[in-house]
C-alpha cells in the first residue's frame, strides 16, 4: 500500500532522517517509538508532505508522492491527527469538521453537515456541534480532530502524539475512538511516548534512533525480545510497559 525508499530529510546542515525504508500494508496498525528528536514526527510529516523530503521516494499505490504536485489528493488519502488538535478557535466544532470537504468541493455544505453530525453522534459529541473548541475538554477536542480527519475518508491516518497533550483521565476517550477506527480496518501509523498503549494496541512496532529505523517487528518482539542495543537501553529507562 505504502512503500518508503531511502527517505532522507535535512533541516539545513542537520540530518534528521538518514535513510528510512518501510513497506506498509493495508490495515496495519504500526506504532513508532524512540527517543525525543530521533525523527519520528518528521517521518510522519514527510509521509503527508507537510515536510518535503530531501531525497528518497514515498510510493503510494504505485505513485511516487514526492513527484505529486496535487497535495490535496495526497492529504485526502493520508490524514493526520496532531498533538495540539489544530482546531480553529473562532469556528464551531461543526464548522471545523466541514471546512476541508466543503472547501475542496468533495461535498456540498449540506452533505458535509449531515456526515459531520453522523460522526459526532457516533462519539457522543453531537450536542457539542455548535460549541467552540475553547468550550471543550482536551479529550473532546482530540476526538473532534479525529472526526475532522475521518470525514475526508482517508485510507491512512497518521497520529502524531495524539494523547500527550491530554490529562490522564481523558486519554481513554481518545484511545477508545482509535480502537474503533482500527476495528473498521483503517491503516494507522502512531507516534507516541505512551509505551503501554503502543504495546497493547499496535501489532507492529518500529524503533527509531538517530534518524534510522533500528528495529521493526511485532509488538511482542520489540518489547519483550529486543535485539538492538539502543532499543534495549531505551526500554530499560521506561516503566509500566
Amino acid at each position: 500500500m505504502l512503500e518508503i525508499k531511502n527517505l532522507k530529510k535535512n533541516f539545513g546542515n542537520k540530518k534528521v532522517l538518514k535513510g528510512i525504508n518501510l513497506n506498509i500494508k493495508k490495515g496495519e496498525i504500526i506504532g513508532i517509538i524512540g527517543p525525543s528528536g530521533c525523527g519520528k514526527s518528521t517521518l510522519l510529516r514527510c509521509i503527508n508532505l507537510l515536510e518535503k523530503p530531501t531525497s528518497g521516494s514515498i510510493i503510494y499505490e504505485g505513485d511516487d508522492l514526492t513527484d505529486n504536485e496535487n497535495l490535496e489528493v495526497t492529504r485526502r488519502k493520508i490524514g493526520m491527527v496532531f498533538q495540539q488538535f489544530n482546531l480553529f478557535n473562532n469556528m464551531t466544532v461543526l464548522d471545523n469538521i466541514i471546512l476541508a470537504p466543503v472547501l475542496l468541493k468533495i461535498m456540498s455544505r449540506e452533505e458535509a453537515t449531515k456526515e459531520a453530525l453522523r460522526l459526532l453522534n457516533e462519539i457522543d459529541l453531537k450536542d457539542k456541534a455548535n460549541f467552540y473548541p475553547n468550550e471543550l475538554s482536551g479529550g473532546q477536542k482530540q476526538r473532534v480532530a479525529i472526526v475532522r480527519t475521518l470525514i475526508m475518508k482517508p485510507e491512512i491516518i497518521l497520529f502524531d502524539e495524539p494523547t500527550s497533550a491530554l490529562d490522564p483521565e481523558m486519554i481513554g476517550e481518545v484511545t477508545n475512538l482509535m480502537r474503533k477506527i482500527a476495528d473498521d480496518g483503517m491503516t494507522m501509523l502512531i507516534v507516541s511516548h505512551e509505551m503501554k498503549f503502543i504495546k497493547n494496541f499496535c501489532k507492529r512496532v518500529l524503533f527509531m534512533s538517530d534518524g534510522y529505523v533500528l528495529e521493526d517487528g511485532t509488538s511482542k518482539q520489540v518489547f519483550e525480545h529486543p535485539s538492538n542495543p539502543k532499543l534495549v537501553n531505551f526500554l530499560s529507562k521506561i516503566n509500566n510497559i
